[in-house]
């Protein structure tokens, strides 16, 4: 099994340790074609609109977008939510838009709204680790949506289908259980 982390910007190197150290073998993705050798991929926390505007300009999004449709499993944390759903808050344009979410961008506030929290996630666990960082929020889910844990009334984890997205950063701790749980979407994909 392959998972791609998309590295063009944003903390993609947290993602890649972890996958290793779960024995996964992970693969920085870059360029369009690398796309072709995986079977998921995480799209890591960042700067949503920088990584948006690299998407267009290294040729990857549209390619993505089949990718995903098709049932390519994927994973976004924070900025990775935010380029995956179809509504953003404030924001006529979207990224990739192929999760039936609306979603909020900085909704806690600058870096000094950062915080940690522990929360029950469906299917995952209980009491797992969540930091966030300039962290947005699910603000609505459309009915094939499944909401997967809220923080202070604000959904900050969901699944639809082969997409899961977090509000905040999994990577940046030492609990596991989220990127097993991607890892098992990825094990029941078939391509």
């Amino acid at each position: 099994m392959k998972i791609g982390v998309l590295a063009l910007q944003g903390a993609f190197i947290e993602h890649i340790n972890i996958l290793k150290n779960l024995d996964v073998e992970a693969i920085e993705i870059r360029k369009k074609e690398e796309l072709d050798n995986i079977d998921g991929l995480i799209i890591p926390g960042g700067e949503s609109t920088a990584i948006g505007k690299l998407l267009v300009d290294l040729d990857i999004k549209d390619s993505l977008i089949k990718k995903i449709k098709n049932g390519l499993p994927i994973f976004g944390t924070c900025a990775g939510l935010i380029l995956l759903a179809k509504k953003i808050i404030n924001d006529d344009k979207t990224h990739l838009g192929v999760m039936d979410i609306t979603v909020k961008r900085n909704a806690y506030g600058r870096q000094l709204g950062s915080f940690y929290t522990e929360q029950d996630v469906k299917y995952i666990g209980e009491k797992i680790k969540m930091t966030f960082i300039r962290a947005p929020y699910i603000e609505n889910v459309e009915n094939n949506v499944e909401i997967l844990a809220i923080v202070d009334n604000h959904i900050v984890a969901a699944q639809q289908d082969n997409i899961l997205v977090t509000s905040f950063h999994p990577e940046l701790t030492d609990d596991t259980r989220v990127h097993k749980y991607f890892i098992e979407i990825v094990k029941n994909y078939k391509k």
